[in-house]
Parts: C-alpha cells; structure tokens; sequence
C-alpha cells in the first residue's frame, strides 16, 4: 500500500492540494514505521499509538533528533487536518523533497 500510495503521490499536483499530499505521505510513513516495528515484533495501539509509534521507532532504530521532530510535525499537521479542519499552505508541500528522504 505504502508504494501504491507513494505512485499516485508522484502523479498529483502537490501545490494544489497541499493538505491532500501531507496526509497521503503520513500514511505512507505510518505504514512504514508500523512495518518497522512489526520486525521487532512490536505492536503499538490505543490512544497515542501515533506518537507512542514514533518514538518506538526513533529510538529502536537510531533515527536523529530531526528526523524524530519532522515526523512528529508531520502527525500533528495530519492530526490538525483530519480533526481540526486546518489546512496546509501550498508552499509546505515544497518540503516534499524532505518527506522523500526519510521514505528512501
């Protein structure tokens, strides 16, 4: 799902629908660190499991503190999109380059 996702994220017209991006490219990163910590035959779930999973994951695998603080960034932005109506300027979806990195 995470390489369907990341197609037909490499198709969309990023700057117009900023907000529609950032969401598709946590679910991505989601899946992935949800994948991540399968391998350590964890399992994290319940309130929190989001941020609980990141920190899990930073940790285990030695990520930098700037990876850990993007990808954190990145759940409260689709946190405050998806519960909150807020939405995601255009230029964000710039930073796109970033996302990429951290997905490869």
């Amino acid at each position: 799902m995470a390489e369907i996702t990341l197609e037909r994220l490499r198709n969309t017209d990023m700057e117009r629908y900023p907000s529609n991006t950032l969401n598709d490219y946590y679910d991505v990163v989601h899946k992935l660190l949800e994948t991540l910590a399968l391998f350590k035959r964890t399992k994290i779930k319940g309130e929190g499991a989001h941020q609980e999973l990141i920190e899990y994951v930073a940790k285990e695998y030695s990520l930098d503190e700037q990876t850990r603080q993007f990808l954190q960034q990145m759940r409260d932005y689709r946190n405050r999109i998806s519960y909150g109506g807020f939405m995601i300027h255009r230029n964000y979806s710039k930073g796109h380059n970033q996302l990429e990195f951290v997905l490869y």
